[in-house]
């Protein structure tokens, strides 16, 4: 390496810094063009930065954007939405290539259950969130599973400010019945067409310090295997991974 432009080896160190800071900071995956938008940058000199940083492993390369990659997120907090992305992403990946379901990541954040994140797998598309999953989360598998990490108290709060309501003739509605469903952690939750009809959800717990969420894969039910024990052996490797992953991070501003 010369010294003859440190100027110009300095300016380009600072936009490839700035392009991951870009991403880290994102909720969701980035497209180059968006990232050089946000960078001030054009987008020939965009796509040759990030080239660079998925080559070195500081992203990776999605189907809808850039997000960050397997050498970065040791070195951040997971208090980043970027990082926090990363590692959901890449689990949802492992968990569709596995099962050959759409894989969800769904989490308990200020008082409500939030989608965090999909991976879609191409023989069996996600489900139409018509209604929002917060307001629905005792009619889905991934909803019900967060619903049974809660406190009583915490519990009773969701339910009393979004009601049980019937989304499907399976919809379990009865304030009493679902109480004694969610009473105690549960290791694994089954979804029959409560959500939505023609669809059955699996959902398994993710727990570490700060954090109340759910894996889950969603399928056709002409699809759902008879014996769910392998897929749900699958799931709990898979959130047994996250939750280790997410206990050895520091939450800042996710910290419950």
């Amino acid at each position: 390496m010369t010294n003859e432009h440190p100027e110009t080896l300095i300016a380009s160190v600072r936009r490839a810094i700035a392009l991951v800071d870009i991403v880290a900071n994102s909720p969701r995956p980035l497209p180059v063009k968006a990232i050089a938008r946000a960078a001030g940058l054009s987008l020939g000199t965009a796509y040759n930065i990030t080239l660079t940083l998925v080559h070195e492993g500081y992203l990776g390369v999605e189907p809808d954007g850039l997000v960050l990659g397997s050498r970065f997120p040791s070195m951040r907090p997971l208090e980043d939405d970027g990082v926090f992305l990363a590692r959901v992403r890449r689990t949802l990946r492992g968990v569709t290539e596995q099962l050959g379901a759409t894989a969800y990541f769904s989490r308990f954040d200020d008082g409500e259950v939030r989608v965090v994140d999909i991976v879609d797998a191409v023989s069996s598309p996600r489900v139409e969130l018509w209604v929002g999953i917060d307001e629905s989360a005792h009619a889905t598998a991934l909803g019900k599973q967060i619903l049974a990490e809660l406190s009583p108290s915490q519990r009773a709060d969701y339910l009393s400010r979004h009601p049980p309501a019937e989304l499907t003739p399976h919809t379990i509605t009865d304030r009493r019945t679902l109480f004694g469903l969610l009473n105690s952690p549960i290791a694994a939750t089954v979804d029959r067409e409560e959500y939505a009809i023609g669809y059955d959800c699996i959902a398994v717990p993710v727990r570490a310090p700060g954090v109340i969420a759910s894996l889950a894969i969603s399928l056709p039910s002409d699809r759902l295997p008879r014996d769910l024990s392998t897929s749900i052996r699958a799931l709990q490797s898979s959130a047994a991974a996250l939750s280790l992953q997410f206990g050895t991070m520091r939450f800042g501003q996710f910290t419950m």
